[in-house]
């Protein structure tokens, strides 16, 4: 016997259970097949300083799936779950606690008791992501799981750097960098792709920079009327660092005379339209080159930057340097005219602004050009020096810096535009591209093996490959992995005081203690700023003090480096290291890209040549209802755990499967998980339901059951279908493919309730044949078992319900969970595609004929004498006479017409006619005396089952039927009294109403009225 079965099922509660069961017995750690081929999953690190949201259920899902899958295909798939705990989400999370807005305030509190309260505060909601952890059903090792504040995880990340170092790829360079004034540091190119805005506003100027006459009286642009170069700017607070103007030297300039005023403008002639809005006559035209050489009066005294100013110098090999510019007296810079092939002709005027301190295109041609670089702006991206402006934030200067050039009669338009700006990912302020000195990981040095290992991996989807991931790779730049924070993984590099040139990398904590005239290192070692600051050795160049560079790491260099440093590696673990290595699958958003999914290719190329996953799921974002992305603030962020006590976490789980592809956007409703709860699982839990109600009335043993051969169509056309969609559901998990497989699973389990379960409801009740009866229990039985299984990786709570109570219960000596069951396997003998293909056009055939019937307003329980078909292809007449009576007892019909041209219906009012894609219904609408007696013969059985329930009738209760109605019910009533009957399991019926101890109810049936009793015989 099986246990009874509640229809009314809550699965949350059911869910809890299960994880109960799930935790006594151990069932993930069981799970866990030693000795098989191996399956790794690489965990990508969160991190808990915050709660988590939606959005992390779907990657914990859909981490979770294939590794279920996995383990029932035979491998043995450990997972070690990793907590990222460094970097600026955790620093400014304490900053805001602290009030802070400054790095200054950071340091005047006292960095070891700043970095002590980060360290703290990585595990503020530790327990809560391990309750959701552990309630989403995500099976994943939390009790040892790797950390990236640990001193082993840094030790191995400073053996990462120190095999780099060794092999020339890390070095530090002086370039523009994208700086977050607000976190006081740089981002590396990937951190500045996630948080580009679109749609930000900024000044559109057009700024007249005044031909300077010293050098330029005996050229073509000499004149008495003033004479401007006109140039386009839309970042007016770099205009004090400007120190060139650059052309394209091959482009058509144009020198030209405005009507109204006694002014003269050089720009780019493809845009002087755009450009110029007052009426003009051209004075000439010529090529860029004719314009190299000029020079121009300063819009800004340079030295008011007080003496931040220096120089490039290209007299020493290699790049270029830069020294500090001291002249002698007031000297001024040459402000020259300079040749510049990144010059565009698409928007502004052809002439651009060069101020090196700032962008990356500037740099480089201040250092072929040996210019000068102004940097009047500070770290915290304030104004600097003795200007009208100094001490105001870069945009906020912006106003004054306008105002001050118009009241010069240098600013000849002054608009705004809209564009795609980059803002700091983290704390949302504008980046600033600062020239700085920054330490690089060489990753262009290995360009095209990042580029060829990416061929390695399989991407679903698969246009991310050679798309997102592909381009980023094509483009690839090298990584600026420093950071000017605290709370981090030190660099470890150490420099001489006594001579910078001399620098060494500490590859572990061994060598560091193996240093002379070692200070400052405590024991144990915390290798965290500020105790890692304090540590110095003699210098092995000569007897100068070495000391600790101030940076620490990029958070994604910590995150990249997780294949390695989460063992420990190479201090310890190398086989364990080497058996899982690389991973065998990854999955994130698509975000990581540029994140996480770059970090590990890069290092992993760096360091091994070759990748270190091998497949990825990319997943789309999450978006709320309307379309929005979620945020605190717009009040539209969903609680996860509203979500898991209201519907539960399988349907949770088959949502974020079944909703979209991976890929895709997505938009989150829990209306729409409590409609998959609805569709999917309480469809299967009835059917469920309705076998262990019925198999336990009849006392079914599947023990027992050893049915040879089926003979009904329905059991072998289910069993074909059940064993398609075991290939279905294994292809599509092989490939990667949750969404397809559940997909499948859904489509089987509507079929099997809405088609073959009703179908077949007689042969569990009614069917006199025995044979018929078991053959219809095991069907049924096979394919809510396999059901389980095949459920198992994407709804595991609900698959282990089923799985305890009906292989369970049966056959003790079977595995404990069903997740440490094999997979199923098809039985390819069992597969007829012809039943499949011929119940699959019945199928199609009813639903037209139920939409005849539903035109013509004439219900399914009452008959009609023909149905006429047409089909769109002569060869389907076959399949349909095959299972006809199929057709007949779907549609409640007496006969089957077939006709080859639809136009033989035509004019004929009598029929109810439903089409579609080539296939034609038509009904007979007329009902004879004797249909109408069948028809409302049903329609008593139908209100006398309604009626039994309402009394609260078990199942099996026999029961005793009154009736009182007109003369047409009554002879009906005698005529299909048997009927009546056995449908009802009524021993009597007789012809009156009791006066008590019945239930009494008057029905409507069609035009006529009867009164039906019902008590328990």
């Amino acid at each position: 016997m099986f246990n009874p079965v509640n229809s009314k099922v809550h699965f949350p509660q059911l869910e809890k259970n299960i994880l109960s069961f799930w935790k006594d017995r151990q069932v993930f750690e069981h799970s866990i097949r030693q000795g098989s081929p191996s399956f790794i999953l690489y965990d990508g690190p969160p991190t808990a300083n915050g709660r988590p949201g939606i959005h992390h259920v779907l990657s914990r899902v859909f981490k979770d799936v294939i590794p279920r899958y996995k383990t029932m295909k035979g491998f043995y798939a450990p997972r070690k779950a990793g907590w990222d705990t460094h970097g600026l989400p955790v620093e400014l999370e304490i900053e805001r606690e602290l009030n802070f807005s400054s790095k200054a305030q950071i340091e005047e509190y006292g960095v070891d008791r700043f970095n002590a309260r980060c360290k703290e505060s990585v595990n503020t909601y530790l327990d809560e992501w391990n309750s959701l952890t552990e309630r989403i059903g995500f099976w994943i090792d939390l009790e040892d799981p790797y950390v990236t504040y640990h001193t082993e995880y840094v030790e191995s990340v400073w053996w990462i750097i120190k095999q780099l170092w060794e092999r020339g790829l890390i070095y530090q360079g002086y370039r523009v960098t994208p700086h977050c004034p607000r976190c006081g540091t740089s981002l590396s190119s990937h951190e500045v792709s996630l948080g580009y805005q679109d749609d930000t506003e900024d000044p559109s100027l057009y700024i007249q920079f005044k031909l300077h006459l010293g050098k330029s009286k005996d050229t073509p642009f000499s004149s008495t009327t003033p004479t401007y170069f006109l140039v386009w700017t839309t970042t007016p607070w770099t205009l004090p660092g400007n120190v060139a103007l650059a052309v394209a030297p091959d482009a058509s300039y144009a020198l030209i005379q405005l009507k109204d005023k006694d002014q003269r403008f050089i720009l780019a002639e493809p845009l002087l339209s755009s450009s110029i809005k007052d009426e003009y006559d051209i004075i000439d035209t010529f090529p860029g080159s004719k314009l190299v050489g000029l020079t121009y009066e300063p819009l800004y005294d340079p030295f008011k930057a007080k003496l931040d100013v220096q120089k490039f110098d290209n007299s020493t090999e290699g790049k270029a340097l830069l020294h500090p510019y001291k002249p002698k007296g007031r000297t001024k810079l040459t402000y020259p005219v300079i040749p510049g092939e990144f010059v565009s002709m698409e928007d502004g005027t052809g002439i651009v602004h060069i101020a090196p301190a700032f962008g990356e295109a500037d740099y480089l041609v201040g250092e072929d050009c040996e210019l000068h670089f102004i940097q009047q702006v500070d770290l915290q991206g304030n104004i600097i020096g003795d200007y009208r402006f100094s001490g105001l934030f870069v945009k906020n200067a912006d106003p004054i810096i306008l105002d001050e050039l118009a009241s010069q009669g240098l600013l000849y338009r002054r608009e705004t535009i809209r564009h795609t700006y980059p803002f700091c990912w983290r704390c949302e302020s504008p980046l600033l591209y600062y020239a700085k000195p920054t330490w690089y990981a060489k990753t262009t040095a290995v360009k095209d093996r990042l580029v060829e290992a990416n061929e390695q991996i399989r991407w679903y989807p698969n246009h991310i490959k050679h798309g997102r991931f592909g381009d980023w790779l094509e483009n690839n730049v090298d990584w600026a992995f420093s950071r000017e924070r605290y709370w981090g993984t030190p660099l470890n590099i150490w420099q001489c005081d006594l001579d910078p040139a001399h620098q060494e990398c500490i590859g572990s904590i061994a060598e560091l203690t193996d240093k002379p005239a070692l200070e400052g290192l405590t024991e144990p070692m915390d290798p965290h700023r500020p105790f890692v600051d304090h540590v110095t050795f003699r210098c092995s160049y000569c007897n100068g003090t070495m000391q600790r560079l101030p940076e620490v790491l990029d958070a994604w260099f910590d995150s990249g480096a997780m294949p390695v440093a989460q063992w420990h590696y190479p201090f310890e673990n190398q086989d364990v290291f080497e058996q899982r290595f690389p991973a065998d699958y990854i999955c994130e958003a698509v975000d990581q890209t540029r994140g996480w999914f770059y970090t590990l290719h890069a290092l992993s190329t760096l360091l091994f040549d070759g990748p270190c996953f091998r497949n990825v799921i990319c997943l789309g974002h999450i978006l709320d209802v309307e379309g929005e992305k979620m945020s605190k603030a717009k009040g539209n962020v969903v609680d996860p755990w509203q979500i898991l006590d209201n519907q539960g976490a399988d349907a949770l789980r088959w949502y974020m499967f079944t909703s979209t592809p991976p890929g895709n956007v997505r938009r989150f409703s829990s209306d729409q998980v409590t409609e998959v709860m609805r569709r999917f699982f309480l469809t299967l839990w009835n059917t469920y339901s309705f076998f262990v109600m019925y198999a336990n009335i009849d006392q079914f043993d599947p023990s027992q059951s050893h049915i040879s051969t089926y003979e009904s169509d329905l059991d072998r056309w289910i069993l074909s279908e059940l064993n398609q969609l075991i290939q279905k559901v294994d292809t599509s998990l092989e490939g990667y493919d949750p969404t397809g497989g559940a997909r499948y699973i859904e489509e089987f389990v509507d079929c099997l309730s809405n088609w073959y379960v009703r179908r077949s409801r007689r042969r569990f009740w009614k069917s006199e044949n025995d044979e018929d009866k078991s053959a219809a229990y095991s069907t049924l039985y096979q394919s809510l078992v396999t059901i389980a299984k095949l459920t198992a990786p994407f709804a595991p709570f609900i698959a282990e319900e089923m799985y305890q109570n009906l292989v369970r219960t049966v056959y003790p000596e079977a595995p404990e969970s069903v997740h440490h069951c094999d997979f199923p396997q098809a039985d390819p003998d069992v597969i007829d595609n012809s039943l499949s293909d011929a119940t699959r056009l019945v199928m199609k055939i009813s639903s037209l004929g139920r939409s005849a019937r539903s035109k013509a307003s004439i219900k399914v329980r009452q008959p009609l004498d023909n149905v006429i078909i047409k089909t769109r292809y002569a060869t389907e007449h076959k399949g349909i006479q095959r299972l006809a009576y199929q057709i007949q007892e779907e549609l409640n019909v007496k006969r089957i017409e077939f006709v080859e041209q639809e136009e033989v219906l035509n004019g004929k009012e009598h029929l109810s006619i439903s089409m579609e894609e080539g296939y034609v219904v038509a009904l007979d609408t007329r009902i004879s005396h004797e249909l109408l007696e069948e028809g409302m013969s049903r329609e008593i059985v139908h209100r006398l089952q309604t009626m039994r329930r309402n009394a609260g009738f078990n199942i099996t209760d026999y029961i005793i039927t009154y009736y009182d109605g007109d003369d047409f019910t009554s002879q009906m009533i005698e005529n299909y009294s048997e009927y009546i009957k056995q449908e009802t399991l009524s021993i009597q019926i007789v012809n009156g109403i009791p006066e008590d101890n019945a239930l009494t109810e008057k029905q409507r049936i069609g035009d006529r009225q009867v009164t039906l009793a019902v008590k328990q015989a």
